[in-house]
This record gives C-alpha cells, sequence and structure tokens, in this order.
C-alpha cells in the first residue's frame, strides 16, 4: 500500500520548482512507501499533517485547521501519543481506541481552550477537521472529522492491470451534502436555523461549513459562548447545546490483492479533483525511489 500526496501540481499551478510549499520524498513503511506534500492556501498556513512508522503500524494525520493554526497544531502534538497509549492499554488497535483517542485529544483541548480564554479568547473558535488513517497487520483504519477524505486506489475486478477504481473510504461531514443536513437537523428538530443558507454554500448556523471538528469550542459549549469574554471579541450564537460534534465516522476494511494506495487529504485537493481523477493521477505517475 502507497499513501501518496503527488504529484498535485497538475491540478494547483506549478509554485517553486514543483509547485508544492515543501514535501516529503518517497519513504518505507510496514506495508509499501509514503510520500507526504502541501499546498498552502491561505496567508497563514493553519494545516498539520504527521505519519509515524513502525515494524507493526503506519499512522497517517491529516488536520485542516480553520479561524487559526492553534487545533491542527494540537491535535499533531496529542492524537498519536493518545493513540498509542490506549493501544498498549487494550492490546491492539481498534475502533474503540481510535474513538478513545479522538475523544482525549478534544477534551484536552476544549480545556486548553478554557484556560486560555482570558488572554486569547480567539482560541474559543478555532477548529481542526481530522482525518486519520492506520495500517495494522491486513488491517485499514479511517476516521474523520469534517471534509478531509481518504480514497483508495484498486485494480478493477477484471485484473486489468492498466485500469484503476476509487474507492472512498470516508464519510465529509459537510452540510452541503444533504444527507448531513438532514442528520444535523433532525438532531435539533426545535432550532429552526440550525443549517441556513448563505454566501452561496450550507453552514452549519450560517457559520461553518463542516458538522465535526476538533475544536470550535464556541459551537460546542453554550457556557463559551456565553462568556462575556468571548462576546467582546467575537459574534456569538445563542446555543441551547452543541451544534457540532467531535465524533469521528470510523471505516474497517482488511487489505486486498487488488488495493494499490490510499490517498489522504484535506478538502483542498477535492475541491479542485473527483475521487476518480486524484486516482489516475496517481496509478499513471508512479514515483520510483531513487
Amino acid at each position: 500500500m502507497r499513501l501518496c500526496y503527488r504529484p498535485l501540481e497538475r491540478c494547483f499551478g506549478r509554485r517553486s520548482g514543483d509547485g508544492l510549499l515543501w514535501h516529503t520524498d518517497l519513504k518505507p513503511h510496514a506495508s509499501g512507501d509514503f510520500s507526504m506534500a502541501v499546498v498552502q492556501a491561505n496567508s497563514s498556513l493553519e494545516d498539520q499533517s504527521q505519519v509515524l512508522t513502525s515494524p507493526s503500524a503506519t499512522y497517517v494525520g491529516v488536520y485542516d485547521g480553520h479561524g487559526g493554526p492553534e487545533a491542527a497544531r494540537f491535535v499533531n502534538r496529542h492524537l498519536f501519543p493518545y493513540l498509542n497509549k490506549f493501544q498498549k492499554e487494550q492490546g491492539c488497535l481498534s475502533s474503540e481506541v481510535i474513538k478513545r483517542a479522538f475523544n482525549a485529544t478534544e477534551e484536552d483541548f476544549i480545556r486548553l481552550v478554557k484556560q486560555s480564554l482570558p488572554s486569547m479568547p480567539k482560541i474559543a473558535s478555532v477548529g481542526s477537521c481530522c482525518l486519520f488513517g492506520a495500517i495494522s497487520g491486513s488491517e485499514l483504519y479511517v476516521a474523520n472529522l469534517g471534509d478531509s477524505r481518504a480514497v483508495l486506489g484498486r485494480r478493477g475486478f477484471d485484473g486489468e492491470r492498466s485500469k484503476v477504481v476509487a474507492e472512498r473510504l470516508s464519510t465529509d461531514h459537510n452540510v452541503s451534502c444533504e444527507e448531513v443536513r438532514k442528520e444535523v437537523e433532525s438532531l435539533h428538530p426545535d432550532d429552526p436555523s440550525i443549517v441556513v443558507y448563505c454566501r452561496g454554500v450550507w453552514r452549519v448556523k450560517g457559520i461553518i461549513q463542516v458538522s465535526r471538528s476538533i475544536g470550535d469550542a464556541y459551537l460546542k459549549r453554550p457556557e463559551l459562548n456565553r462568556d462575556p469574554i468571548f462576546q467582546k471579541y467575537g459574534n456569538p450564537v445563542p446555543l441551547k447545546r452543541a451544534v457540532m460534534t467531535a465524533e469521528p465516522s470510523i471505516v474497517t476494511r482488511k487489505i486486498r490483492t487488488h488495493d494499490l494506495f490510499v490517498i489522504f487529504a484535506s478538502d483542498g485537493l477535492w475541491e479542485q479533483l473527483s475521487d476518480e481523477a486524484a486516482v489516475e493521477i496517481v496509478f499513471k505517475n508512479p514515483r520510483a525511489v531513487s
């Protein structure tokens, strides 16, 4: 299995050499090899990504920050250690281990927000989408909050070597999707403005497109929304209860003979490319180890 982020210059244009802000050349992991790259979209880079390899497992994280870089950086420092801690306690990686790690990371960040509010009130509105993948033995795990996405490329069932099929492994938690809108509305039947169409897109409370994240504390903790310090900083919305969650969608899947590679990327890539176009680019541009 290959965890690939390149080549991206086809969809983003060339910048400083190969079109990328930075990249990691091909490196080995337990089940194949991987590479990483990022293109900076904003004046301040709010995103983080990481890969951890060991003889027994490979972890991948893509953290798409919004409102500031603090949440993505926090997840980058805390999620993998919690995964390792809970995996050791249970004796193996599992969906329950992943859920516990996501929850612990969220709770720690909310605690940091409360502590930091007097000196940095904006941190209450900082959040991050969170996409995690793991290969452990023959098992593939994908967990997601927000609208980053993992897409697997595999050979067609007819075994044609020249054909690749895209298989989406994650769920987009973006209210632009009708299914997600209905899910959010069903959880808040007493709030007719829980999802609002504004500035050309659907948004939770007219503010944010994603329904799940790490952080965004002011949309999860009503007491923070009512805090006088935060009210001086932002435009709080009346909340009876949380309108976002940090509950990840988790997919587990056996790695099969025809599976070739997985692309883990934030929505910046998927706004430019379909799942099928992305796997075609990776499939037709193999990267040889130099």
